[in-house]
Parts: structure tokens; sequence; C-alpha cells
């Protein structure tokens, strides 16, 4: 199906507007600051991927799911084991393996950043149906992933 070249146009900008609201809006450094966690961005990321996760992961996955290298992770986890919000601990599938696991701190303190976060979410889409959230779900779910899928063509 063809384009509608100035529906692109249009859509460049709400996307830089987006990102930047995110980033010079500082998000992350509020709601860490809201949820009352002296941690910096890369750890609290590392927490989120773990927590998304369900499940622990090696570091060289939690280092994909991030999309930075491996010793960039390694370096945050131990930060992280230090302060008790993360464990290593021996892979099923490779008893000479580690997994990063979430300790109880862990999930509590990812569990109190994320409600900072999605309450302001929800206060911004307060206004909005319930129709009109699921299709921005849906939506942007389906851009990103076919934008990323697109972009790793480049790599």
């Amino acid at each position: 199906m063809p384009s509608d070249p100035s529906l692109l146009r249009e859509l460049l900008p709400r996307l830089t507007e987006l990102s930047s609201s995110l980033n010079r809006g500082r998000l992350v450094e509020r709601a860490l600051e809201a949820s009352g966690l002296a941690l910096e961005r890369p750890a609290i990321t590392i927490l989120g991927v773990l927590h998304l996760a369900g499940e622990p992961l090696r570091v060289g996955e939690i280092a994909h799911r991030m999309k930075v290298v491996g010793p960039h992770v390694t370096r945050q986890v131990h930060g992280l084991e230090s302060r008790g919000l993360v464990q290593r601990i021996a892979d099923p599938a490779d008893q000479r393996a580690r997994l990063i696991q979430l300790t109880a701190d862990g999930t509590a303190a990812i569990e109190r950043y994320f409600g900072v976060v999605e309450g302001w979410f929800t206060d911004a889409l307060s206004g909005w149906s319930a129709e009109d959230r699921r299709a921005l779900g849906a939506l942007l779910t389906r851009f990103t992933e076919d934008l990323t899928a697109r972009l790793s063509t480049l790599d």
C-alpha cells in the first residue's frame, strides 16, 4: 500500500516532540526522585528489563534487550548486587553460567518506579476513552516493532 507522504511528514515531528518531552522532561530522573530511588538511568533500566522479563536473565540477554554492550551491564549489575537489588544465581541449563535475578528489594524498587510512571501516563490519558487507549497501545506497539525491524536491517 503506498504511503501518504504528508502523513509521514506530520508524524516525524510528533515523534521528535514526544522524544524531546520524555528526555528534556527528565521522565526517568523525575520518576526516580519521586519513587525515592537513588539510582541512575542504566540501573533502573536493568531492573525494568528483569521485571518485564519475569525471569532471571544472563548479562548478555539484558545487554541485548537494552541495546548496549555486556561490560556496561556487568558494571551496573555489580552496583545493583551490592545494594541488594539483584542477585546472581546458577543457570539451571548450564551450572557454570550465572543468571541475574531481582531480589525482593529489587522487585519493590522497580514496582515503585513503574507505579510513578504509570500514574503520570494514566493522568495524561485520563480524558481518553478506553477504546482510544487500547488503539494507542496497539498501534504504538506495531509501529515500534515494524520500525525496529526495518532499522535493524541497516545495521
